[in-house]
């Protein structure tokens, strides 16, 4: 029978599993250094002290006229019991040069001969070793008693292996206490560091971590939505491709601070807001993107998360169905004044004044031919043409007459395809837009009420330049509006600002951008009216435009 595959251990286990092994190695691996040392070291003090009460009594006046008595053991038992006791040590044997025992801890061994080497002893050395002897095992040392010259006995002194390997044993109860408390805090800190790398990895094991951070790189990249992490200090994370190019960034951004990145000062300043920001509108230097930022909290401030969308396309068809729908008032407010025209031709036919009707027809048709004939004879160009044509009709309804310079000219094929149609449309329509909103209240007053009677409106005039001159393509928007201050001169192009109240200034900043997008320039002065003067110039992509002498 085939035994059911295991389930790989997460990363947390594994590592537990390991630390665990490597503590208790480490831990086992000390206690037997630690025994091996103790044994060495226990067998060293053993044989320093026995060595130490070997000498003392050898060099004792008292053993020595012991000796010298008809009957060494009577003294030197007692002696020799006495020492054994206070040292703390197995036997003290004092014997005769011939071996023969005067003291032992067994009485019944007086007498006998000593179990041991004594030849190095007879000649006057001191010496240790391990022998075996009537107590078992033992470590001890045999030195010389001289009485003058002459060497009249030995005296041997040792400590059982027995009683070296308890005391041994001792200390390593106290060490096995201890390396015991060192694995179980070892087991107990990995135990809660892995329980919190489990947390971090939600029990993940090595290839499902390596798996998912395969997928994230993958995603990170192929996602459209540029997508920015700043950290705590509010540095750079992460960023992927499409926020990198959205914000215009350079590959090396990752790490630094975002009043670093030298982004504009609004949206710099929604990136390093604490508070979340929901779909905020921002401009780039070539783009309109949308700015979602959402703080990432924890106990403490940790970061934010920010998804960038591109909305410059969106702004583009937003504009130009607002152009589409401003055509479609003009064509419906022209459809019923034709109406109208063409009730009083029919109205003069039946009352058979057939030559008022066609005088009536004929200055109604030569009228309004008159700006179509001069738009198309001065812009050969379809799309500035019909841009032109159409807000021209857009101002007639508002009351203000648009009409074009008489420098203006721009022939058939003489613009390039940069810049591109979408963009002349973005610059010259917020243009005429703006001048057409400024030449209005001339005659309507800024709060947008009818001029009192007794004064006189002044007249509502926009006038358009189009033409193409060293290389460049000009295009010049004045209105007869009430202009704009020096102090506003600078913040004429950001974005929010506006004369009309909150929730408008566009316009002027997608100029901006469209004219910066193709490499041109924009500057604002006074019109000879008193109003504001918009000047644009465009490059032609290295083609020579033709010069027109204004």
């Amino acid at each position: 029978m085939r035994l059911p595959r295991t389930l790989p251990r997460s990363l947390a286990g594994q590592l537990f599993a390991m630390q665990a092994l490597l503590v208790a190695a480490i831990v086992a691996g000390c206690a037997v250094f630690a025994y091996a040392s103790g044994r060495s070291q226990a067998e060293e003090t053993a044989a320093r002290q026995v060595r130490a009460a070997a000498l003392a009594m050898a060099g004792s006046p008292s053993v020595r006229e012991a000796i010298r008595t008809p009957d060494p053991s009577a003294a030197l038992q007692p002696y020799a019991e006495r020492v054994r006791e206070d040292t703390g040590i197995a036997f003290v044997t004092i014997m005769d040069p011939q071996g023969v025992r005067w003291t032992h801890p067994d009485p019944s061994q007086i007498g006998r001969r000593f179990i041991g080497h004594t030849e190095r002893a007879l000649l006057g050395k001191t010496f240790d070793e391990t022998y075996t002897g009537t107590l078992g095992p033992s470590i001890r040392v045999v030195t010389p008693v001289r009485d003058g010259g002459r060497i009249v006995g030995l005296v041997s002194a040792g400590i059982t292996v027995e009683r070296v390997s308890t005391q041994v044993r001792e200390q390593l109860g106290a060490l096995g206490t201890a390396a015991g408390g060192a694995l179980a805090l070892g087991a107990l800190g990995t135990y809660v560091i892995n329980a919190r790398l489990r947390r971090h990895t939600h029990g993940m094991n090595a290839r499902e971590l390596s798996r998912m951070h395969t997928y994230h790189e993958a995603t990170l990249h192929a996602v459209r939505e540029g997508l920015l992490m700043l950290d705590g200090q509010r540095r750079v994370a992460l960023i992927n491709d499409a926020g990198r190019e959205l914000l215009g960034l350079a590959p090396g951004s990752v790490g630094r601070r975002v009043d670093e990145l030298a982004l504009p000062a609004p949206l710099t300043g929604a990136l390093l807001a604490s508070e979340p920001r929901v779909d905020e509108v921002h401009l780039t230097a070539d783009r309109v993107v949308v700015v979602n930022t959402s703080p990432v909290v924890g106990g403490e401030r940790r970061g934010t998360v920010v998804t960038l969308r591109d909305h410059t396309e969106l702004q583009a068809l937003s504009g130009e169905l607002d152009s589409e729908r401003g055509f479609t008032q003009a064509l419906r407010s022209q459809a019923h004044e034709a109406a109208n025209r063409l009730h009083t031709v029919v109205s003069l036919i039946e009352l058979g004044r057939a030559d008022e009707a066609v005088d009536f027809a004929t200055a109604e048709l030569e009228l309004a031919q008159v700006l179509t004939d001069r738009v198309v004879g001065a812009v050969a160009e379809p799309v500035l043409a019909a841009l032109l044509l159409g807000k021209a009709a857009q101002a007639h309804e508002r009351g203000v007459e648009l009409v074009l310079a008489e420098d203006s000219l721009i022939d058939d094929g003489a613009l390039p395809r940069s810049p591109s149609p979408r963009d002349l449309v973005t610059i010259l329509g917020n243009l005429i837009d703006n001048a057409v909103d400024a030449a209005s209240e001339t005659a309507t007053g800024t709060t947008g009420s009818p001029v009192p009677a007794q004064r006189p409106a002044a007249r509502a005039l926009v006038t358009v330049t189009a033409r193409t001159e060293a290389g460049e393509l000009l295009l010049r928007v004045a209105d007869t509006g009430a202009g704009i201050g020096p102090d506003d001169a600078d913040e004429v192009f950001r974005r929010g600002w506006s004369t009309h109240g909150t929730g408008r200034g566009l316009g002027l900043a997608l100029v901006r951008q469209a004219v910066h997008r193709n490499g041109g320039t924009v500057t604002l002065g006074r019109a000879p009216d008193g109003g504001a003067e918009f000047t644009v110039r465009l490059p032609l992509s290295g083609r020579t435009a033709e010069v027109v002498a204004p």
